[in-house]
């Protein structure tokens, strides 16, 4: 699962989004990658901080997505245009080896694999998932890191 802000605190809600995933029903956090801060990709605003979690989870993907939409509209997030800047945006990557292409919901995410904001935090808790190739792809896209990796967190 990608997090990522830059509107607001983007650290401080990114880091409540990781403890508000560890209290959510049926949610187990089990990895959480560094904060990362790096430059709007097809977007605007100011930099924003991404993080990638893994999380364990009894719920369905539909019924995870409802959640992780929840904790957004807590967190204030509003969608007044595609891509707009965000006080808080929770993306599922993955959900086990599902293949999952609905309205709300494609899984793989169509775009991670794009994306150094969610390659590189992710290959630091899941590196079998991550090619060197992927990587190579994306390091013209500026990305760094803003302090040690979380380690795990709190599991349900």
């Amino acid at each position: 699962m990608a997090l990522g802000a830059n509107l607001g605190d983007p650290q401080a809600t990114i880091l409540k989004a990781m403890n508000d995933l560890a209290l959510t029903e049926g949610v187990s956090l089990i990895k959480c990658s560094s904060l990362y801060r790096t430059a709007p990709v097809d977007s605007s605003g100011p930099d924003y901080v991404n993080a990638v979690v893994e999380v364990r989870t009894v719920l369905t993907a539909p019924a995870l997505l409802a959640q992780l939409q929840a904790l957004e509209q807590t967190g204030g997030r509003q969608r007044p245009f595609r891509n707009a800047p965000r006080t808080l945006d929770l993306d599922l990557l993955t959900f086990g080896e599902a293949r999952i292409q609905s309205e709300p919901l494609t899984i793989p995410h169509p775009r991670m694999g794009a994306r150094a904001f969610v390659l590189v935090p992710l290959a630091e808790i899941a590196p079998q998932v991550v090619t060197a190739a992927q990587l190579q792809a994306v390091r013209t896209q500026h990305i760094s890191r803003l302090g040690k990796r979380l380690g795990a967190a709190g599991k349900r």
